[in-house]
């Protein structure tokens, strides 16, 4: 009887547990971040909808990338280093979330990739080339890729990353890379 009682007591106990006592996931932020010309890119992308890029306080004072520097550098194999993910590498506990946050003027994407390489827009990729990784493939025609999507001011949580290196990439701007290592 005292053992039961007991086994009653203890799991009472751990119920009533305040929520500060209780395990929490952590917390790590990404950052997205470009400098996309508005007048250039909507020109080119379009205007509907309040236009394709909405770098509004960077164009203000001078720090933005036009359409046709950013595919140049891109062929060129000199990508713009103004679009980035913020860290490049990220250390976290498994069960932590990464809350990935676009404060640039256009859209993204995180998508985990096992091998870095070039996205699903072709203008994009080093070269101009056509190759596009499995992950990328299909661009947002694919539902993987699409999930991954961050527009300009929200964010992606990703859950439940196991222990690992993982990587990540935007299969738009294949250069935006970063590394989370799971503890």
């Amino acid at each position: 009887m005292r053992l039961k009682a007991g086994v009653i007591l203890i799991g009472a106990l751990a119920f009533a547990a305040p929520a500060s006592a209780q395990p929490s996931a952590g917390l790590a932020q990404v950052v997205a971040l470009d400098e996309c010309d508005p007048t250039s890119f909507n020109m080119v992308l379009g205007e509907s909808g309040g236009g394709f890029c909405h770098n509004v306080a960077l164009a203000t004072f001078g720090y933005a990338t036009s359409l046709s520097d950013l595919l140049m550098g891109a062929e060129n194999g000199s990508p713009d280093p103004g679009w980035d993910f913020e860290p490049d590498q990220l250390t976290i506990k498994q069960g932590d979330v990464v809350s990935v946050v676009d404060q640039g003027g256009e859209p993204h994407t995180f998508t985990e990739v096992k091998a870095f390489g070039n996205g699903f827009l072709p203008p994009l990729n080093p070269g101009s080339a056509t190759s596009v990784i499995p992950e990328c493939s299909g661009g947002f025609k694919n539902i993987a890729v699409a999930r991954t999507r961050v527009v300009q001011g929200s964010h992606l949580d990703i859950v439940g990353l196991s222990k690992g290196k993982h990587l990540f990439e935007c299969c738009i701007h294949p250069w935006m890379r970063m590394e989370v290592d799971v503890k």
